[in-house]
């Protein structure tokens, strides 16, 4: 039973990595947009690394952890986007007659967005490492980061599929999903350090979910290994599971 499951869910996620390989355009922006942030975002605010305080050595050290969750952020919203296409098109009803699971419908889509996000994170850190950014716990360090911001993907991508269950049309879905993501992004300590926010913002940065992902990215690549990310990854894994659990109850309700 167990391994009729993980079959139809990588079903589901083979599918949705076969439709994004044949998305040349999409691939290539995946590639170029995450250079373009690192280049242009680590010159124009080179000036911020210099203050007093900074926390690191460079802007371009403390952002390029965040240009890897901003990717990812906008990443999982890809998967509520195709299960609205898949609706309009008529590709849900056919896997809905299928002989696969229901709730393995939208935890393939998860995880087709997290192998997606895993792919451009790997481009993000090789291009930052590149450009001078140092890795202090190497690969290991690398492979790790990843990995979290995998579970963030997941994450965002089980929040997505919950608005794509209830909304019908992909228009609305991308304005509700722009206007939750840039929040999320500027109340974050993803592109400044909170103790350069005021103190209603850095409030809110250190209990946003970016900020758990960020800053353990950070701690692994820069400070190496730290007790402390421990809890902040098992808040980030709980709420995966929780809103994922959310997700799955909603996309079968919605097909009943």
């Amino acid at each position: 039973m167990r391994v009729t499951i993980l079959m139809d869910i990588w079903s589901v996620c083979w599918r949705e990595l076969k439709r994004f390989s044949r998305q040349r355009a999409r691939i290539a922006a995946t590639i170029i947009q995450p250079m373009i942030w690192l280049i242009f975002m680590s010159n124009t605010f080179a000036g911020v690394g210099k203050l007093p305080g900074f926390p690191t050595s460079s802007y371009l050290e403390y952002m390029a952890p965040g240009i890897v969750v901003m990717s990812t952020l906008f990443g999982g919203v890809f998967g509520g986007l195709s299960v609205v296409w898949d609706r309009r098109f008529g590709f849900l009803n056919k896997m809905l007659a299928s002989p696969i699971g229901r709730s393995s419908i939208p935890i393939g889509k998860m995880l087709a967005s997290a192998l997606q996000s895993t792919f451009q994170s790997s481009i993000i850190l090789g291009v930052a490492l590149l450009m001078g950014v140092k890795c202090v716990t190497g690969p290991l360090g690398i492979l790790a980061s990843i990995s979290i911001a995998m579970l963030l993907c997941l994450l965002l991508s089980a929040i997505s599929l919950s608005l794509g269950a209830i909304i019908k049309t992909h228009e609305t879905l991308m304005v509700l999903m722009n206007f939750l993501t840039m929040p999320l992004i500027f109340t974050s300590s993803a592109l400044f350090p909170p103790s350069y926010m005021p103190s209603w913002l850095a409030a809110i940065a250190r209990w946003n979910p970016l900020s758990f992902t960020v800053d353990s990215i950070r701690t692994i690549l820069i400070d190496g290994w730290s007790i402390t990310i421990i809890p902040k990854i098992v808040v980030l894994a709980s709420l995966t599971l929780s809103v994922t659990f959310i997700a799955t109850l909603l996309f079968n309700r919605s097909v009943e």
